[in-house]
């Protein structure tokens, strides 16, 4: 269990912070995006990469808390470069904008963290009429992932330095439906699930890690993709759930990690130089872990791939 503090090769374990994974990594050089960078895991994996001196644009879905949480991470952190940019990863319309205007920006894209989510919310559709969790947790990733890879290229080649993407799936990823991807049924609401879905939208992430992993090794691009489990933390995201909510928040600090934990996978991701080089792995306490034959399964990613480009309406 994690306060036992076991560690892995990397020399980190799960009770390593964001802080100690990245102690002594010089970022200055570096953008990154964050999605999800108000609260949670976002909000600390924006603090600690600010820190390092990497220059992070916020992608968030209400720009004046933004604004708000960027004001104060500059009086903890005075020489931090952050920029915040409207992201709402539920509509592909939002993620477009997102995108165009980050792309007409003029700055470089090193490293890109697909953070935010939503787990378990009741049946909801989306503005584009898919089912809200593999819309929000999957699908707006996935676009803005691609609309955002020529500039990681662009990065790339004039750097000469490796990018990262990271994504953030879950061990809920064994727990989707047992077929894995519904293909056919996204948008059942009679045989809706709220945990299985979240499941199914967190196999999805990892699917869309190794498959893009995958495609950029064909073309020998150096960008790698990986996916990790934060760990079992609490943070706003059981937020339509009450009940357990409160149980969390009551005996979770004795069990569950705290946001600083939680977030350290990500950062280690995103900056360390151990994983230089690595790609199309899935990573749980900042070292390499199993996921499930499902999630390994490249024909069921190369599925997901041609229904994500589908329904996105991209390449």
């Amino acid at each position: 269990m994690w306060f036992l503090g076991w560690k892995g090769p990397s020399g980190f374990s799960a009770s390593s912070t964001a802080d100690q994974v990245t102690h002594g990594i010089d970022g200055t050089s570096l953008t990154a995006i964050v999605t999800g960078a108000t609260s949670g895991l976002g909000l600390e994996t924006t603090r600690v990469l600010a820190l390092r001196g990497v220059h992070v644009v916020m992608a968030v879905r209400n720009v004046n808390n933004g604004v708000d949480i960027k004001e104060t991470l500059l009086k903890e952190i005075p020489a931090a470069r952050i920029d915040v940019f409207q992201l709402d990863l539920s509509s592909l319309a939002s993620v477009r904008k997102f995108a165009s205007d980050f792309n007409s920006s003029g700055l470089p894209l090193n490293i890109l963290i697909n953070n935010a989510g939503l787990m378990a919310t009741p049946f909801m559709l989306s503005q584009d009429n898919i089912e809200l969790q593999f819309a929000t947790n999957h699908l707006g990733h996935f676009l803005l992932t691609n609309l955002l890879l020529e500039t990681m290229k662009k990065t790339v080649r004039e750097s000469n330095r490796e990018g990262r993407i990271v994504i953030v799936s879950s061990e809920a990823h064994k727990f989707a439906y047992s077929e894995g991807i519904r293909f056919d049924k996204i948008n059942n609401e009679s045989e809706y699930s709220s945990y299985f879905a979240y499941g199914q939208s967190k196999l999805a992430n990892i699917l869309h890690a190794n498959e893009l992993a995958r495609r950029l090794k064909e073309e020998a691009v150096q960008i790698t993709v990986n996916s990790l489990h934060p760990g079992t933390i609490i943070t706003n995201i059981l937020r339509h759930h009450g009940y357990f909510n409160a149980v969390a928040n009551m005996v979770g600090k004795y069990f569950l990690k705290n946001v600083q934990q939680g977030a350290a996978t990500q950062c280690y991701l995103a900056l360390h130089p151990q994983v230089k080089g690595i790609s199309g792995e899935y990573f749980a306490d900042s070292n390499k872990a199993n996921p499930t034959t499902l999630a390994k399964d490249t024909e069921l990613a190369q599925k997901l791939w041609e229904l994500s480009v589908s329904l996105s309406n991209t390449k």
